[in-house]
């Protein structure tokens, strides 16, 4: 890295170089229909869209996109290591794959691994990095692997804030021991109104305060500024 740069070009540059050399062995498409792919799934398109928009096959697509994640994945396990991040909290988004957890039975194909998928996600406060990450179920297995990656990240101790899913607390044992200042943020939520319109019956409800609860030595309730991985605060 060279005086002029700074910390967050060069990791751009050098995840497009190590992305554009693994990708190579794909001589079929040109590296403007490659990147053309790439952007439409960053930006949330699905697989078909995607193929309309770049004129290929849903296959071509497919194996791109998992070529991708395959290169991403290693450039993430080199490249982020010993970081310096003083604050972060952790999360977990809900989907599913092919169907939902209720309906995998009466599914006509479902596959092996259909079902409710869990994206455990851990973000840095200051730098906004995404350290970790794990795919799984919502269990304490699938907590502990994401938090036994997240530690091997770390180059010291860290302020780390979580909901109050009781997963957190062996994982975290097991990971970090003492060495860690964690917080429980329990939101409390708005009781729902029953006779709401029809214009905010799908609205999800207010979360007009909330209670924290400190679980290991984090220096005060006054300094303890979690993240929030959802866009509120």
């Amino acid at each position: 890295m060279s005086s002029g740069e700074t910390p967050k070009r060069f990791m751009r540059i050098a995840a497009h170089d190590h992305l554009g050399c693994n990708l190579m062995g794909m001589n079929k498409l040109d590296s403007k229909t490659r990147k053309l792919i790439l952007r439409c799934l960053v930006e949330g398109m699905s697989i078909r869209a995607t193929a309309r928009t770049a004129e290929v096959s849903k296959l071509t697509v497919s194996r791109l996109m998992v070529a991708a994640g395959k290169v991403c994945a290693d450039f993430q396990a080199n490249a982020l290591v010993n970081l310096p991040c003083q604050r972060i909290q952790v999360d977990e988004t809900w989907s599913f794959a092919y169907c939902k957890d209720k309906n995998v039975k009466r599914a006509k194909a479902a596959p092996m691994d259909a079902g409710d998928v869990w994206t455990w996600t851990a973000i840095c406060a200051e730098t906004k990095i995404v350290p970790s990450w794990q795919l799984g179920d919502r269990t304490s297995a699938t907590a502990i692997e994401f938090m036994d990656d997240l530690r091997s990240r770390l180059a010291h101790r860290v302020q780390l804030a979580s909901d109050g899913h009781k997963a957190y607390l062996e994982a975290l044992e097991g990971a970090f021991g003492g060495d860690i200042d964690y917080a429980m943020l329990v939101k409390v939520y708005d009781v729902l109104d029953k006779a709401k319109t029809a214009d905010k019956r799908c609205s999800p409800p207010n979360a007009p305060a909330s209670r924290k609860r400190l679980s290991r030595e984090t220096p005060t309730t006054t300094t303890f500024r979690p993240v929030m991985l959802k866009g509120k605060t």
